[in-house]
C-alpha cells in the first residue's frame, strides 16, 4: 500500500491536464482492485448520454471498455448504482440482468464513485469493471471516492483557467476597441501603424495614412440630439470598414474623428495618385443619406487628409500628425 500512495503522489506532481491527472489513476485504480478495466466518463444529463472520457483495459483481459464509447444514460450500471446507492455490484448479471449495456459488455463485477463537482453538479463516473466475478476490499471503494474527488478538482481547476483565459480576452478586447463603433480605439490604432511602419521600412514600401473628421457633426447633436448623433457615428464606422481594402485598418482616434491606414506604393510609384485615391474612397464612404433614430437627412461628407508615409520617415505619432494637418487644409479648403 505505500508504494500505491508513492505513485499516487507522484502523479499528482506530474499532473497539469486532466488527461494527466486520470490515465496513472486508472493504471493505480487497476492495480488495486484486479478488474480488468477502469475508466472515466462523462454524463450528460440533457443529453441523456453517458461517454467514456478515457479508459484503461488489461491486455490479458476479457473485457475491453473502449474510450469514446458512448450510451443512453438511461440504462448505464453508473445510473442504477446512483438511484439504488450501489457502488459495488459482484454479481453484475444477478443483480440486473435486464441490463443491456452490461450484457452486450459481459460486465460482472462493477464499482463506481460519481466525479462531482462543488455545486453538486454530476460531472461523470469513476469505474472498474471485469468480466470475472471477484471480491472487492472495503478500502477499494474509499480509494475509487477519493480519486473521484481528484478529479472532479481537477476539472474545476481546468474551468476556472479556462474562465480566466477567457475573461482575459475579453477584457484585452474591451481595452483595444472603442465601445460605441467597435472599432480599434486609438491606442490599438497606433501600435498598428507602429507594427506597419515597421514592415515597410523592411520591405522598402510606403505606408498610406488618413485623418478624417466629420463636418457639422456638432449640427447633427445639436438639431437630432446625442443619441441620433451616436447612430450616425456607428453609420460611418461600418460604412468605412466597408470601403476598405483587405490590409487596411480603420479606427476612432476620439470623438468625431476617425482614423485610416494602409500599405501604399513603393516610392517608384505613383504615389501622389494613390494618395489621392485612397482619400477619395474614404471620402466617398461618407457621403450619402442617414436615417435612423428618428432621423432623416443627407450628408455631404467628412473632410479626409491623407498622406504616404516614406521608409523609415516618420514614427506612428508623426505619421497621424501630419495627416491631421493634411485634413485641416482639406477642411480649410471645403470652407
Amino acid at each position: 500500500m505505500p508504494a500505491v500512495f508513492e505513485q499516487l503522489a507522484d502523479s499528482l506532481t506530474r499532473a497539469h491536464t486532466l488527461e494527466e491527472l486520470t490515465r496513472p489513476l486508472l493504471e493505480l485504480l487497476q492495480d488495486v482492485t484486479g478488474l480488468e478495466s477502469t475508466y472515466l466518463t462523462t454524463i450528460d444529463l440533457q443529453g441523456g448520454r453517458q461517454d467514456v472520457l478515457y479508459a484503461r483495459n488489461s491486455r490479458a483481459g476479457a473485457l475491453e471498455i473502449p474510450e469514446g464509447l458512448s450510451v443512453p444514460w438511461h440504462d448505464t450500471l453508473c445510473k442504477r448504482a446512483l438511484d439504488e446507492g450501489r457502488p459495488v455490484t459482484e454479481d453484475v448479471a444477478g443483480c440486473w440482468a435486464d441490463s443491456q449495456a452490461a450484457a452486450a459488455l459481459g460486465i460482472q463485477t462493477y464499482v463506481s464513485a460519481p466525479v462531482r463537482l462543488s455545486d453538486d453538479r454530476l460531472y461523470g463516473t469513476l469505474c472498474a469493471a471485469s468480466a470475472k466475478r471477484r471480491a472487492l476490499e472495503p478500502m477499494v471503494l474509499h480509494m475509487l471516492r477519493l480519486f473521484a474527488q481528484l478529479i472532479a478538482q481537477q476539472v474545476e481547476r481546468e474551468r476556472l483557467v479556462g474562465e480566466l483565459v477567457q475573461a482575459n480576452r475579453r477584457l484585452s478586447q474591451y481595452a483595444s476597441t472603442d465601445a460605441l463603433t467597435g472599432l480599434p480605439n486609438r491606442p490599438a490604432f497606433e501600435r498598428a501603424l507602429q507594427r506597419q511602419l515597421a514592415q515597410s521600412n523592411r520591405e522598402g514600401s510606403t505606408v498610406l495614412v488618413a485623418f478624417l473628421d466629420l463636418d457639422r457633426f456638432k449640427l447633427i447633436n445639436d438639431t437630432w440630439g446625442h443619441d441620433v448623433g451616436d447612430l450616425f457615428l456607428a453609420h460611418i464606422a461600418r460604412q468605412l470598414q466597408g470601403a476598405l481594402r483587405s490590409q487596411d485598418l480603420v479606427a476612432r482616434h476620439g470623438g468625431d474623428e476617425f482614423v485610416l491606414m494602409g500599405p501604399g506604393p513603393t516610392p517608384a510609384e505613383d504615389m501622389d495618385a494613390a494618395v489621392q485615391a485612397f482619400a477619395e474612397r474614404i471620402t466617398a464612404a461618407t457621403v450619402g443619406r442617414f436615417e435612423g433614430g428618428g432621423a432623416s437627412f443627407d450628408y455631404a461628407g467628412a473632410s479626409v487628409g491623407a498622406i504616404a508615409v516614406l521608409p523609415g520617415a516618420l514614427s506612428a505619432g508623426q505619421a497621424l500628425h501630419d495627416a491631421d494637418q493634411a485634413m485641416y487644409a482639406v477642411k480649410q479648403a471645403r470652407r
